[in-house]
Order: C-alpha cells, then structure tokens, then sequence
C-alpha cells in the first residue's frame, strides 16, 4: 500500500473480554428477550499501519429479540454505543466514537440452526459527546447461529457496506470510517 511502511513481526496486538448480563428473559408468557453487552477492547498495534499505539474501545450494546412465530420466526433489534481513544507514538489523543442500530429477522430451520439477515445503519463521530459528526454507512448480510450441546454454540454474520457518506467525499461509500466488509464468528460455551 502507497503510504504505509513495509513491517514484518509477529506480536501480541492487544485483547478484549464480553461480559453479558441477561435484563429481561423470554418466557412462555413473554415473547421478548433484552440483553445488555459491554465488550472493552485494548490494542497495542494500530490496525492499519501496525505502528505501536495505545487504543481502548468500549463497545456497549442493547440486545432485544422477540419471538414472532413460536420457536420459530425471531425478530432482532440492535443498539450499539462505541467510545474509543487512541493515544499515538507522537504523543496525540484521538477519540471518536460509533453509534448505531440494526434490524434482523431470524428462521429457526431445524431446534439447533437458526438463519437470517440484518441491516445495520451506522454513525461515525469525531468526540465521545456525538457532535462531531464524521460520516454514515449501511450494513447488510447475512447471520447464522448453530447449537453443539446445550451450553455451546456458534455464531456467524458478515456483512457487506451497500451504501455510505463521508463528509466532504462524493464518494457512495464511506471507507474513511467503516469496512467495506466485516465478519465476526464467535464460538461459546457457557458456564
């Protein structure tokens, strides 16, 4: 790539954990479902330049389903809260944060697969306070969940940028501020 320095190393790049706290639970007399997520993250490498940094993220998100078919047809509702600071090798402080949404529809195919689709509207903000607004994008693609054992499962969703704004670029994407694509696969067991 024009512009970036050529760097070959193996090394630790940082780490995260989730922790999750289940607020209201489906029952047979409630179809809806709401969880709370926090997942803080802390990277030593910047992700593009892989120059050293030190950057904190706190992803923080309101998970709501709601079962519209018994044990069958689910709807999903996503809100997500991001806050990040980056402190660069020059002594910089950079802080930005994400806020967003999304919407899925999910089919349970067989008791232990579930198929479906999300779109994902997003906001890009040059403060924690959002009112420096950056940029937009919408995400769509496709999500699928399959279930091991009782306590074990998988996770999967890509998704794909089909439209974005930056300020000031013409341009129909925007890949200042979000990827063109992004995946996320999770394997869990729970105890």
């Amino acid at each position: 790539m024009p512009d970036l320095d050529d760097r070959r190393r193996l090394v630790l790049s940082g780490g995260f954990a989730e922790f999750r706290y289940l607020a209201l639970e489906r029952t047979s007399s409630n179809p809806l479902a709401v969880t709370l997520a926090v997942e803080p993250t802390f990277r030593r490498i910047d992700e593009t330049g892989g120059e050293r940094i030190r950057n904190y993220e706190l992803e923080t998100t309101i998970n709501a389903d709601l079962e519209l078919v018994k044990n069958r047809l689910f709807a999903g509702f996503n809100f997500l809260y991001e806050p990040e600071v980056t402190l660069t090798a020059l002594d910089e402080t950079v802080r930005e944060a994400k806020l967003g949404g999304s919407a899925a529809l999910s089919w349970r195919v067989t008791p232990d697969v579930v198929i479906g689709g999300e779109v994902w509207y997003l906001r890009h903000y040059d403060s924690f306070g959002l009112h420096d607004f950056t940029g937009d994008a919408v995400m769509l693609g496709p999500t699928l969940y399959v279930r091991f054992a009782p306590k074990m499962f998988m996770t999967a969703a890509w998704n794909t940028q089909v439209w974005g704004r930056e300020i000031g670029n013409p341009v129909s994407l925007n890949l200042a501020e979000f990827q063109r694509n992004r995946a996320r696969l999770k394997f869990a067991v729970e105890f």
